[in-house]
Parts: C-alpha cells; structure tokens; sequence
C-alpha cells in the first residue's frame, strides 16, 4: 500500500482527536489544543515524491455557528474549529467576548487541502456567507465581536483578501464599500465545547432554525450539495 494513503488519514484522523481533545478540557489547557493545531496546520508531509500539504484560514462574519455550519459542507475542507482571535486579551471566554470590552471576534479557523479547494475559493464563499458591508453587525446579531474579518496567516494570503475584494467592490454587486478587516494572525482560541458542531447538534432551536438554516439552504444550492 502506498506510504501516502496511510499518512494522509492519519493527518485526518489527527484533526479529530484535536476537536474531541478540546472539548475534553478545561480552558486552562486549551493552549496545549491551540499548539498542536498549529503544527499539524503548517505540517507538509511528501510520501515517495509526493506533497500533501495542508493551509489554514482563519475568517469571522457575524455569529461563528453560522460560518462552522457553512464551511463543514466545502469540499476540501478538513475542519472548522469556531473560537476568538483580533483581541487584546488571553483565554476569553464566550461570556467574556460578548462583553464587547476584549476586541476579540468571533471566527473560525479552517483546516484545508488546497489541492482541493483554494484559498480564493474560500473566501469567495465566505463573501457570499455574510454581509461584509455592515461594521460591527449581522442582521441582529450587534457588537465588534461580530464584525467582518480576514487575518492572513501568508503574505500571499493577504494578496488574495485584497484581490478578492478589490474585484468584489469593482464588480458593484453589494451596492455598499467593504468594511472587512484584513489583519495579520496572530493569536486564536478555541471556543468552549458546547460552541463545536452547534448546528448539527442543535438544529431545531429556533436561532438555528431561523438564521442559519436559510444560510445552509442557500450554501447547499452554491455548492450544488444534497440535504
């Protein structure tokens, strides 16, 4: 069997045990999930003169239950993980955050093969996730910590945000300028357990049912996937 059918589902299989790791945890430990993350993310793995190279991309617009239900249906993406990042202290919490007073957003970082699917290609979806024209605000959901933002972890990555954006506002087709922020990575952190796979869990509370249902109907007809 070739070495490269083996390593690739054990990078998958890496992944899993990070998510269910995590919420296993307290948050005093989530910076040893943070860590772990971090390396398989950035880990390029070549098995007989082959590359198997995974990205990471770390977005935020509006409520992170939305972004994670969305992005979980994308072919090539091999995991959502919703949490904060772009704030000025360490270890928030969900109750922390929405205090307004952490600067943090709330995101999620995707774990994806770009031999699948493009960094381009994702943040065209996420523009067609959220409106990126609105400060500090998704439909109802008010407060910095649902602003629209794009850290690049690559220069190259930056490139694209902009690209994609300066096509995005030339084409006219959100009538309004594009407030997202594109900032450099820095720091993320994992949400707490009861934040991971929320609306698979939890599709028939009314939020689910009202916000991100709609959302995942449209995603499914994008994307030309099956319910």
């Amino acid at each position: 069997m070739p070495l490269l059918k083996i390593v690739s589902p054990c990078f998958n299989l890496s992944i899993a045990m990070i998510v269910w790791y995590h919420k296993q945890t307290t948050m005093v430990s989530r910076k040893w999930v943070v860590l772990v993350f971090i390396f398989l993310s950035y880990t390029t793995m070549t098995v007989s003169g082959q590359g198997n190279v995974r990205e990471t991309a770390t977005l935020g617009g509006g409520c992170f239950w939305c972004l994670e239900a969305l992005f979980q249906m994308v072919d090539g993406v091999e995991a959502v993980v919703p949490g904060y990042s772009a704030g000025h202290t360490s270890e928030p919490t969900y109750r922390d955050v929405c205090t307004g007073l952490t600067g943090h957003a709330e995101v999620v970082q995707i774990v994806f093969n770009p031999a699948k699917v493009s960094y381009r290609r994702l943040l065209e979806l996420f523009f067609e996730s959220h409106d990126p024209t609105t400060v500090n605000r998704q439909g109802n959901d008010i407060g910095d910590q649902y602003r629209s933002i794009l850290l690049y972890h690559t220069q190259q990555q930056k490139q694209v945000a902009i690209d994609v954006i300066q096509a995005l506002e030339k084409s006219g087709e959100l009538g309004d300028p594009i407030v997202t922020q594109v900032v450099s990575f820095e720091r993320f952190y994992p949400a707490e357990a009861y934040h991971h796979d929320y609306y698979r869990r939890n599709g028939g509370q009314p939020y689910c049912r009202a916000v991100i249902g709609p959302k995942v109907a449209k995603f499914r007809h994008l994307l030309n996937v099956e319910p």
